[in-house]
């Protein structure tokens, strides 16, 4: 299938829209189609996708890209699945209008024009690593923020933990489903001939109830161990060349991994709870989804991440973005994100909670002039007295107190950071910061310990009780009803597809939609004010 663009709409006398109603018309045109078709349609690069089909020019041309991405993006913004989005396209003269193809007497676009576009994307991205989807999303999302003159440098960071469909699974769940898919996929190949008797239980339809759960009233650490020992075994079978290339095969070698350890008699025992980390399977269906407990709740799959550009009169846009495994945390993605930008961009403010934070990600913000504005600290808290504290330019030594003494003696600690500074005894008897400073009474000093990040976590909470800090600080708020809006209107949390790649996918998808639902709330408040305007005149 060959790239052709679709950069033209010929309009006919049987066009869909001209043969309405005014009356059916001006519906149209007053509703969401008429942003969509002006605004959003238009800005698709279809460009960027021609590495998706052959060079070849001779060969049958693709569905126009425009057409397959702008309905994906009204898919998400409409709740609706593949096939309601095909009976809308081909029955619904607003979806037609919005596409540019109410010139069409047949829609350009089937049962597997949707699936098969996203699973070019899905080997493209496994194959190059590029990711076309969140490059024309981002794309999309700045022809909104120039449409709606959101010129802010004010920007805002938040994340939302994104459960996988796939079904919750114990210990031994995973790891029989492991062995069943093994087993199975030996007997596909026909391998009938190598499975050992004790292996065969695996190929009847209800073994699986007979294991898990008709024999709940039976201790699970002996079953526990006879299914790793039949995963050694079947692992055994599998060692040949013609298996290693399988998914099932690399999902057996990881479950044992996991799961197991080998006694000193060389047999494989179940490792302890406690030894099982959260990125260990925990469904063979979907391999990448990992475990991760959150504000007190578990969580079985993604995390996404959403950077915010706030302007004026409420109006806001999602204009980066990330989505990873679950245990990928909240400041890794601030350094993901602030690695992206060099000490040339433009300034700007982000405005993030406390998990953002931490002193390696303000020096990169400050690096690549960013002011990163975070409404809380982790770690222990620290007293305002040591941001006084004044350190040699290394950072080893501290040259002057709060109260202007120089200390007699400074102890660098290179494994801490810390400095161990010795004061005389007479200048911190009378000195009324003494409970503050924490200062240990020696004999003709006293020892206080200090260092740079002490001295930066107490500069930065200072900086926290300023009016600016306090009004920027507010300013953050907001962002948390975004996670709440995915969940609620766009299903983030019922994605149909398993794997990080092709859920990465919906998950793009739907903050175009969010996008799209910003500017169309802009343009409606725009024509109201309009609208007041000319009837004050």
């Amino acid at each position: 299938m060959s790239f052709k663009t679709n950069k033209t709409q010929q309009i006919t006398l049987n066009d869909s829209f001209i043969n309405q109603t005014p009356r059916t018309q001006k519906m149209i045109m007053n509703s969401w189609c008429k942003d969509f078709a002006d605004i959003v349609f238009p800005a698709i690069k279809e460009e960027r996708f021609s590495v998706l089909y052959s060079d070849i020019k001779n060969l049958r041309p693709n569905t126009p890209i425009n057409i397959i991405v702008g309905a994906l993006i009204l898919k998400e913004s409409n709740g609706l699945n593949d096939d309601e989005l095909l009976e809308s396209i081909c029955c619904d003269v607003r979806y037609q209008y919005a596409l540019h193809t109410t010139h069409l007497a047949e829609q350009p676009v089937s049962d597997r024009t949707f699936s098969r576009f996203r699973a070019r994307l899905y080997d493209y991205e496994r194959e190059s690593g590029e990711n076309l989807l969140n490059d024309e999303m981002m794309h999309l999302s700045e022809v909104f923020r120039k449409y709606m003159n959101l010129n802010s440098n004010i920007k805002r960071m938040d994340s939302l933990m994104i459960a996988s469909r796939c079904k919750r699974m114990s210990r031994l769940e995973i790891i029989y489903s492991t062995v069943a898919n093994a087993v199975q996929l030996i007997h596909r190949l026909g391998g009938d001939e190598i499975l050992t008797s004790n292996l065969i239980h695996y190929l009847n339809e209800d073994d699986y109830n007979h294991v898990i759960y008709y024999c709940k009233g039976e201790d699970v650490t002996p079953r526990l161990e006879k299914v790793l020992q039949e995963a050694v075994a079947v692992k055994q079978l599998m060692e040949d060349d013609s298996f290693r290339s399988f998914s099932e095969y690399k999902l057996l070698i990881r479950v044992l991994t996991e799961q197991s350890d080998t006694d000193e008699s060389g047999n494989c025992i179940p490792k302890k709870k406690k030894e099982i980390t959260p990125s260990s399977l925990q469904n063979p269906s979907d391999p990448d989804a990992t475990y991760r407990s959150k504000a007190g709740k578990d969580n079985k799959g993604y995390v996404g991440n959403i950077v915010e550009t706030v302007g004026k009169n409420g109006d806001s846009l999602i204009t980066d973005t990330g989505y990873d495994k679950n245990s990928h945390s909240d400041s890794q993605f601030c350094k993901d994100y602030l690695s992206k930008k060099d000490s040339s961009s433009a300034p700007e403010t982000m405005i993030t909670d406390g998990a953002y934070g931490g002193e390696e990600n303000r020096e990169l913000a400050n690096s690549c002039n960013t002011k990163l504005v975070t409404t809380a600290l982790i770690g222990k808290d620290t007293n305002p007295i040591f941001a006084d504290f004044i350190f040699s330019e290394d950072g080893k030594s501290v040259t002057q107190c709060p109260m202007g003494n120089i200390p007699e003696k400074t102890t660098y600690y290179p494994k801490t950071g810390v400095c161990r500074t010795l004061i005389k005894k007479e200048c911190c008897d009378n000195c009324p910061h003494k409970d503050e400073c924490k200062g240990k009474p020696q004999k003709k000093n006293y020892a206080v310990h200090v260092s740079q990040t002490m001295k930066s976590r107490a500069s930065y909470l200072k900086e926290m009780t300023s009016k600016e800090f306090i009004t920027l600080a507010r300013m953050r708020n907001a962002v948390e009803g975004i996670p709440s809006v995915l969940r609620r209107k766009y299903h983030i949390d019922d994605i149909p597809a398993y794997g990080l790649l092709k859920s990465r996918q919906f998950f793009l998808l739907k903050i175009g939609a969010y996008n799209f639902k910003k500017l169309l709330r802009h343009n409606r408040i725009g024509r109201v004010e309009s609208a007041l305007n000319l009837e004050i005149a």
